[in-house]
């Protein structure tokens, strides 16, 4: 496939899979168990969302130059994609949360998932794993 030979893509790609691991690592140290599922989730330290978009506009710019279009344009979608986690999709989770103590006693209302969003902490870990993960593929 030839998308596989993107080199933006891939940094992106591996941008978000060092986050999911960095996720899993810490959750398993956390929970002294391992779950394969957090690979896959969402929400958590760090933030996987910003750390496949940074990782991305990181390369952009090393690639194209800081100074090109492609560069703004990938910044830009960057700093929308961070201030979704932080803010629509962390109030999600705070909804989900209040959702889940009103129905706890309602046999057939499924829990909804409440780890949706990133704390602001998480989202900055993103960004720096993300320029990483993109300078260090440009080694």
């Amino acid at each position: 496939m030839i998308i596989l030979q993107n080199q933006i893509f891939m940094t992106a790609l591996a941008g978000w899979l060092a986050a999911q691991i960095i996720k899993c690592v810490i959750n398993t140290l956390q929970t002294k168990k391992f779950s394969l599922e957090i690979l896959f989730s969402s929400g958590g330290m760090p933030s996987s969302h910003t750390a496949i978009a940074v990782a991305m506009a990181t390369k952009v710019g090393i690639v194209e130059g800081f100074d090109s279009t492609f560069f703004a344009i990938a910044a830009v979608f960057s700093c929308v994609v961070i201030y979704d986690a932080m803010g629509v999709r962390r109030q999600a989770g705070k909804h989900a949360q209040i959702i889940n103590i009103l129905t706890k006693n309602w046999p057939s209302t499924p829990n909804l998932k409440e780890l949706l969003g990133h704390k602001p902490i998480e989202v900055v870990f993103g960004v720096f794993l993300g320029i990483a993960v993109a300078f260090i593929s440009a080694i």
